[in-house]
């Protein structure tokens, strides 16, 4: 009578590397901090947080609430939503609400009648007409009108307002959504083109390796960031997907690289010379059979990418090359912040650094988690 022996499955690649990442502490925390970057990002991108990002909420330069109000702004007893001093709206400064007429002296005189010695005095049917009557009562009224808009701000916001008296902490999370999706964005744009190129060079070799091998060494002579300040200055468009067509038809290079010499390695192995004794076409050895055994290179590479272009990204909106001036990002907010920090205003500068240091920093830990996971020589 035969035996019922069982027998154990082995399991495969990415059992085994959630495996060593579920028992590496470090990453798990980091995988939690990104799942939460990228949760928050798309609840941004939906309208359920940080939709009104651009209302002006507090007084200008409006400090942190665990700092106080800031006596420039806010005089000691100073309620919150109350009137500023200095501010349009103030009791001390009614000048804000008072449009001065250079020419209302003058005109009461010559109503009344009054004349300098020596002068004839006005025609008695001579009345006199000010012409910007109507303009002078439509500018009070205007500025009325912001005047009691002030009287609502706060004079402290949870994590201090800019300059308008947006809120830092919205902006900052409106921020979020852009540099993010840059970054993953421009990262699949260049893997993809990596991948393509590197499979397509490494496969089949002679004329069409050299050809690409041609592409790669123009594009890795000049220095990176160079590379894309000057592609960024030809092209002098700006906008989101300026921005993530620059990195990605720029940063596809180091990926090319690595995809090419696996492919180099994988089409001469037995189950890819199996797959051509059982008549698979080139495409489907290419992205069927060798494809699945390289994907891990693919996936830390992507990782990789997405960090580099999130701090790209930042680097270019601070110099002026990125996002629009209607859009908001962590490289725009920096921009606002360095003349903020001459008026020691330095709660736009934290709320920025300290978002995109922790993505970052959490991101990287994870993408050395995952490397030394999908390592086949850890198996």
């Amino acid at each position: 009578m035969p035996y019922d022996v069982p027998h154990a499955v082995s399991p495969g690649l990415w059992a085994l590397a959630w495996r060593r990442l579920r028992s590496d502490r470090v990453a798990m925390v980091s995988l939690a901090i990104v799942a939460g970057f990228l949760l928050m990002i798309v609840l941004s991108a939906t309208g359920l947080i940080a939709k009104d990002w651009a209302r002006e909420e507090g007084v200008n330069y409006a400090p942190p609430t665990f700092v106080g109000p800031d006596a420039a702004t806010a005089p000691a007893g100073a309620v919150p939503g109350a009137p500023v001093a200095g501010e349009p709206g103030s009791t001390e400064n009614e000048s804000d609400l008072q449009i001065a007429d250079p020419l209302a002296d003058a005109l009461a005189a010559i109503k009344a009648g009054a004349t300098k010695p020596g002068e004839a005095p006005p025609m008695p049917d001579t009345k006199s007409v000010d012409p910007l009557a109507d303009v002078m009562a439509d500018i009070k009224a205007k500025g009325a009108g912001r005047a009691d808009a002030v009287a609502t701000r706060a004079a402290t916001l949870p994590f201090g307002g800019d300059k308008w008296g947006r809120d830092v902490l919205k902006k900052v999370i409106k921020g979020s959504q852009t540099s993010i999706f840059v970054g993953i964005a421009a990262a699949i744009v260049a893997v993809f083109l990596g991948s393509v190129f590197g499979a397509v060079a490494g496969y089949y070799g002679k004329w069409l390796d050299d050809v690409f091998n041609w592409f790669y060494s123009v594009f890795t002579a000049i220095p990176y960031l160079l590379l894309i300040l000057a592609v960024a200055a030809v092209l002098q468009q700006k906008g989101t997907l300026t921005i993530i067509l620059i990195l990605g038809l720029t940063g596809w290079t180091g990926v090319f690289r690595l995809i090419r010499g696996e492919y180099l390695k994988h089409k001469g192995r037995e189950y890819v010379q199996a797959a051509d004794a059982i008549g698979a076409s080139n495409a489907r050895r290419m992205f069927v059979h060798i494809l699945p055994n390289v994907s891990h290179v693919v996936l830390v590479q992507l990782s990789i990418l997405t960090v580099a272009f999130i701090k790209s990204e930042v680097i270019l909106s601070f110099l002026g090359f990125g996002v629009p001036v209607d859009v908001v990002s962590w490289g725009s907010m920096l921009n606002e912040a360095q003349n903020e920090l001459i008026l020691g205003k330095w709660w736009q500068l934290a709320a920025a650094g300290t978002f995109m240091a922790l993505l970052v920093t959490a991101f990287s830990l994870f993408t050395d988690a995952l490397r030394d996971a999908l390592d086949p020589k850890l198996k």
